[in-house]
């Protein structure tokens, strides 16, 4: 997830440091490699993690940053923060999330989101055999691979159509990897809302001007020794692209005697990077559809589940069969406080791991004068 290729030759009687892995992976040309970035489709907030993501339609807080922008415009207080803390497979990595909005008037909101995705802790060995051939255990040192997003975010109500709104994100990617490489990339983002009587529709374009991660490195003569050693290709400064990926969604609320809702909305990811073991995948373009649901009691207790990450596997017999995930979610708010729990897969679906995700919502709103 941190990188993106990875080509390691190890020579017999050699210990593989594990930080030869990110960095051979990260040697890319001016390609578009599938999954790039993939850090930054994780999803974000417990209610949307609950949901299968299944989002784009009715986001409506401060997580509108991440799934559609446009959905900013829902906010009624002054200040609206949210952060969320969950662990990648199975502890191996840590994935954090904070983000903050504001309205700026009756038409108009801004927002900014963050995201972390890092390997902490990682096990240097490249000097861990001295100048005179002995093993010293004391010159082992450990790093992090850790990859970074930011979006700033701009949402605005169209005043040619009533129920129109859209959004914008200028989106910056810091990647890095202890001391030895790094990477900035920048790109563009663009979401729009429509509200046609209880129907929601959504659409998020991302990464629309394709984002540019330009990478460099800096090793020393003794890691260039190592890979030159171990048959690995010394990285060189490259240009990684993440190409555009769209999403769309339908959502319809329905609500019971002022008690009860039912919330509900399918979407589908369209990516262009190349064929996907996902449900519709073609030579070009592969298409993810996720469903969630969200059941409402007096806009204070919330249940929700949803299906997502379909995939066609292969089993040990050679039959094939498609698979799904299921996800489902608790949310509870408490007047400005609301507390949103979600159990979800975020590593690989066929390991059965399942995470428990605690994600916190704050409302600020100054006293009137």
């Amino acid at each position: 997830m941190i990188l993106s290729r990875i080509k390691i030759k190890i020579a017999s009687g050699w210990l593989m440091p594990l930080f030869l892995v990110f960095l051979s992976a990260a040697e890319v040309r001016a390609q578009a490699p599938k999954y790039s970035n993939e850090f930054f489709t994780l999803g974000v907030g417990a209610r949307g993690l609950g949901m299968s993501n299944a989002c784009v339609a009715n986001t409506d807080d401060v997580t509108s940053g991440y799934w559609n922008p446009a959905g900013l415009l829902a906010i009624k207080s002054n200040i609206q923060i949210s952060l969320m803390h969950a662990s990648y497979f199975a502890g191996i990595a840590n994935y954090d999330y904070g983000a903050l909005a504001t309205p700026l008037d009756s038409n108009s909101a801004f927002g900014l989101s963050m995201v972390r995705f890092g390997v902490d802790d990682i096990p240097n060995t490249t000097e861990l055999i001295d100048a005179n051939g002995n093993i010293d255990y004391d010159r082992i040192t450990s790093f992090s691979a850790v990859d970074y997003g930011f979006l700033i975010s701009y949402a605005r109500r169209a005043g040619f159509l009533s129920g129109l709104s859209y959004g914008v994100n200028a989106k910056i990617v810091h990647r890095k990897v202890g001391d030895f490489a790094r990477a900035w990339g920048f790109g563009m983002e663009l979401g729009a809302q429509y509200k046609l009587g209880e129907w929601l529709f959504g659409v998020m374009g991302g990464d629309l001007t394709s984002t540019f991660n330009a990478w460099s490195y800096d090793l020393t003569p003794e890691m260039q020794q190592v890979f030159a050693s171990t048959g690995n290709e010394i990285p060189e400064n490259s240009l990684e692209v993440t190409l555009p990926r769209f999403r769309f969604g339908a959502a319809r609320k329905l609500a019971f005697k002022d008690m009860f809702s039912l919330m509900a909305e399918a979407d589908v990811d369209i990516t262009s990077d190349g064929k996907r073991n996902v449900l519709i995948a073609a030579h070009t373009f592969s298409a993810d559809p996720h469903i969630g649901i969200e059941a409402g009691y007096k806009n204070m207790v919330f249940l929700r589940a949803g299906l997502g990450q379909f995939q066609k596997v292969t089993n040990a017999d050679g039959s094939k069969q498609t698979i799904v995930q299921p996800n489902m979610g608790l949310g509870l708010k408490l007047k400005k406080l609301s507390i949103d729990y979600a159990l979800t897969n975020l590593g690989n679906k066929e390991s059965g791991l399942y995470s428990n995700i605690f994600s916190l919502k704050l409302d600020i709103i100054r006293d009137q004068p």
